[in-house]
């Protein structure tokens, strides 16, 4: 593997330690730091109930010391693979106070996809359910356990027949703490690796540093807490997605707050967090909000919700009407958040309590430059371009990430020799320096806050045997944002089914999230002048058709 060195100038990334935009601790002292400053406040409420600072920083040292006693050490990558609950919290501690580096990924994720990050992140360790919601990730990891050479421990987590073979969270949580010396991390070294299901072929893994989670995602959150107080935050998106990494790092080491979390997202449960615990920041993507204000709307006696401070949507883009109504029913500001694991932050803030809109796009807000300073730059010159051009939008700032992982040839593609992300979306900054977002470069597919590459489902349709050709898009929905539509040229008989698609892609390893929802089925794919498959055209043509005759719900 790649060395997880940093692509940012050294210079650079030691200013803004130096005039304390970052805080130049790791994520474990930061959090040491807290418990001991108010060792009673409550860390985590999760279904097992609360848990305070303190029984949280006893139980992530008697997890420390017992990796540590499996081998595992400083600069390891330990993979985690656990829904949201205090041993996903227990876990990111227990990694951080080791100097490792983690590498969470949503439980969500099929074990085929799962072996392919542990493989390219050369894991040593994975930690994952014995069960959750019909899924066995630890036995699955277990069984592919053969064909990751640098993989030597699977710890399997919660309820349920420990499979053999695996080590029981639960022994390593008793491990006595007491010899337990926690290592000093350089802040600027790797803490965590972010999955992005971005646009290629595979995910991407890119590697961020203590301070840049702590850091720069740390002040994007310090800037939505209006006095200061430590925030309350409920997580409906998994803490293991980039999104979900303003958990462990930033609400709780960073700021102190409590985390309140799903073991899976429901609109019915998230409205009773919501109104049980009473959370300041909400964050999720918005066809989860739109789900919670569908339940709203056919409550009977629909009980008051405690308004938070903001409700912060992100992974997709956020829609006028999702967010007008979302303002009224939870009584706050709405926060239309425009980011990426691959290091590009901005949002509307608390200024506003719906987005603004504009017919040139999606208003992003104006960039921080304590997050990330973001340029516009010509797409194919990379010279920044004047306010009001569009071109493609680059970010650099505290929040950049190291490197990606295992994949050199993505660093020579999206970085830049001076340390600059390019986004592949393409935005302008208008004259008042706001930033609006108003297309893409890469094809891309974002149904419900999930990144879906159409090559990638298109290459593995083509190998179904009754599938001659096959072109993937976008179509427009209401709930999810998108979804993803195929449209084949079949042969042999009779025409394959979305079943028959949906069976075909799990045998291939590509997960059901990512699964054609309508088929379109014609003689022969339209082409361009250049001879390629005419995307504009297959659009139009569906939509001419019945979507509720194809649409198969997910």
């Amino acid at each position: 593997m790649t060395p997880l060195t940093d692509l940012l100038p050294t210079a650079l990334r030691r200013s803004w330690a130096a005039d304390g935009t970052c805080p130049d601790l790791d994520l474990y002292s930061l959090h040491r730091a807290g418990q001991i400053a108010d060792p009673h406040r409550t860390a985590v409420i999760d279904g097992k109930g609360a848990l305070c600072r303190t029984a949280l920083d006893r139980k992530a040292r008697c997890l420390a010391e017992g990796l540590r006693g499996l081998g595992v050490r400083a600069g390891d990558v330990v993979a985690v693979q656990l829904p949201d609950d205090r041993h996903a919290v227990i876990t990111d501690l227990a990694l951080a106070a080791l100097g490792a580096v983690a590498l969470p990924f949503p439980v969500g994720r099929g074990a085929v996809e799962a072996a392919r990050l542990l493989r390219r992140a050369e894991a040593v360790a994975v930690l994952a359910a014995v069960e959750h919601r019909g899924r066995t990730p630890a036995a699955d990891l277990l069984a592919l356990a053969p064909t990751l050479p640098a993989l030597r421990h699977v710890v399997a987590a919660g309820r349920g027949t420990v499979p053999e073979g695996t080590i029981p969270l639960t022994r390593l949580l008793r491990t006595p703490p007491t010899a337990f010396v926690p290592a000093r991390p350089d802040p600027d070294g790797a803490a965590r690796i972010l999955v992005s299901s971005g646009s290629e072929d595979e995910p991407k893994m890119v590697a961020y540093s203590h301070n840049a989670l702590a850091g720069g995602r740390g002040n994007f959150l310090a800037s939505l807490m209006p006095d200061g107080t430590p925030p309350r935050c409920l997580f409906l998106v998994p803490l293991a997605s980039a999104f979900g990494s303003n958990g462990t790092a930033v609400a709780l080491a960073r700021h102190g707050g409590t985390l309140v979390l799903l073991d899976h997202f429901t609109p019915e449960a998230a409205l009773a967090a919501v109104r049980e615990h009473a959370p300041t920041h909400v964050f999720g993507v918005p066809t989860m909000i739109r789900m919670m204000l569908e339940v709203l709307e056919n409550e009977d006696t629909p009980g008051p919700l405690p308004a938070p401070t903001a409700l912060v949507l992100g992974g997709a883009p956020l829609d006028e009407t999702t967010a007008r109504a979302a303002a009224t029913a939870f009584g706050c500001p709405v926060v239309n958040l425009y980011g990426s694991a691959d290091g590009v932050n901005c949002h509307t803030g608390l200024r506003h309590t719906v987005p603004p809109t504009t017919p040139s796009g999606v208003v992003a807000g104006r960039p921080d430059p304590r997050v990330a300073e973001i340029r516009i730059t010509d797409p194919d010159t990379h010279e920044p371009l004047p306010d009001g051009r569009v071109g493609e939008i680059v970010s650099r700032g505290p929040m950049t990430p190291l490197r990606y992982v295992g994949a050199p040839e993505l660093d020579a593609r999206y970085r830049t020799a001076g340390g600059w992300v390019r986004t592949g979306d393409l935005g302008l900054l208008d004259d008042d320096g706001v930033l609006h977002v108003v297309g893409r470069l890469k094809d891309v597919v974002i149904r419900g806050g999930a990144n879906i590459s159409p090559a990638e489902v298109e290459r593995a349709l083509v190998s179904h045997p009754r599938v001659r050709d096959a072109v993937c898009l976008g179509v427009p929905d209401p709930l999810m944002g998108e979804r993803l539509a195929v449209c084949l040229v079949a042969k042999g008989s009779p025409d394959p089914s979305l079943a028959d698609l949906a069976a075909h892609l799990t045998a291939r390893g590509i997960d059901r999230h990512k699964h054609p929802e309508r088929l379109l089925v014609l003689p022969g794919l339209p082409l361009t002048a250049a001879g390629k498959p005419d995307r504009s055209a297959l659009r139009a043509r569906l939509a001419t058709t019945d979507p509720a005759a194809a649409l198969v719900e997910a």
